[in-house]
């Protein structure tokens, strides 16, 4: 049983990408909730307009879906969905990008997105921290091979220009990065059950062996530990990061989200070829 967890300080308001109906917040909402933040969904898919800019807002979560990072004939928000994300790390406006969100992010920002050349990466997978990991404002905690549960097809094939790798897989290097001080991207999803994804997988008529089966349960009770306090971590830095204050990009700690500490510059950004 998880310990709740009483929320600090003031309200933090996170702007949400809500891009397929299939790929909603689920848990993380509630994980993101508890620890004090009032988050505001935006879901493109319905006809609901994405802001223009990121003003009113502390910080910015895009999801996932199953159109591609480039798709804009499919999902013609994607070109304001990319902006926003661009805006994201040019403003060092606390950002996350989850699958569809993350290839988002690097593709907005200069980085390559394509079809993953040995296929798909589906249902449990391990992944490995980098040492960059070890001084990053998020992941210093997370634990050196944590569990995420896979579902993509395409993968970001080249990070953007300045991104600091984070997590690494056998299977595809790039599964989490960040983009200047405030923005991280992640190849996998942290928000769903492991019935969610086999939910997914019916979808396509996928066996429910292999990576579906037992060892996807054990993955979903790993990630309600690691991943429930990575998210309260987001919510905390979102809240304490000051973008007055002058500083460093990429030399924040998870000490200095808790405590203030953190500046948020105004950062050059690849350009967008929008």
């Amino acid at each position: 049983m998880t310990e709740s967890v009483e929320p600090r300080g003031r309200t933090v308001r996170i702007l949400v990408i809500e891009h397929d109906p299939s790929d909603p917040l689920l848990r993380l909402g509630d994980w993101l909730t508890e620890a004090g933040a009032e988050l505001i969904v935006s879901r493109p898919y319905l006809g609901e307009t994405l802001p223009a800019e990121l003003t009113g807002f502390d910080a910015l979560i895009s999801m996932g879906g199953e159109m591609g990072a480039r798709d804009d004939e499919i999902a013609p928000w994607l070109p304001a969905a990319r902006a926003l994300l661009s805006t994201g790390v040019r403003t060092a406006t606390p950002t996350l990008g989850i699958c569809l969100g993350g290839q988002l992010l690097a593709s907005a920002t200069g980085g390559v997105v394509r079809k993953g050349p040995d296929g798909p990466e589906l249902g449990a997978h391990l992944t490995a921290k980098r040492d960059a990991a070890m001084s990053d404002p998020l992941f210093a905690d997370v634990p050196m091979t944590p569990d995420v549960m896979q579902y993509h097809y395409d993968v970001v094939s080249s990070l953007p220009q300045g991104a600091v790798l984070l997590l690494s897989s056998t299977g595809y290097p790039n599964q989490a990065w960040r983009q200047g001080p405030a923005a991280w991207g992640i190849q996998f999803h942290i928000e769903p059950t492991a019935e969610n994804v086999r939910d997914w997988a019916r979808k396509e008529d996928r066996p429910l062996t292999g990576r579906f089966g037992p060892s996807l349960d054990a993955a979903e009770d790993t990630i309600g530990e690691v991943w429930r306090e990575f998210a309260h971590r987001f919510v905390a830095f979102a809240r304490d990061f000051d973008p007055a204050a002058g500083g460093t990009a990429g030399t924040a700690t998870a000490a200095g989200a808790a405590s203030g500490s953190i500046a948020r510059p105004l950062l050059p950004v690849v350009a967008i070829d929008e």
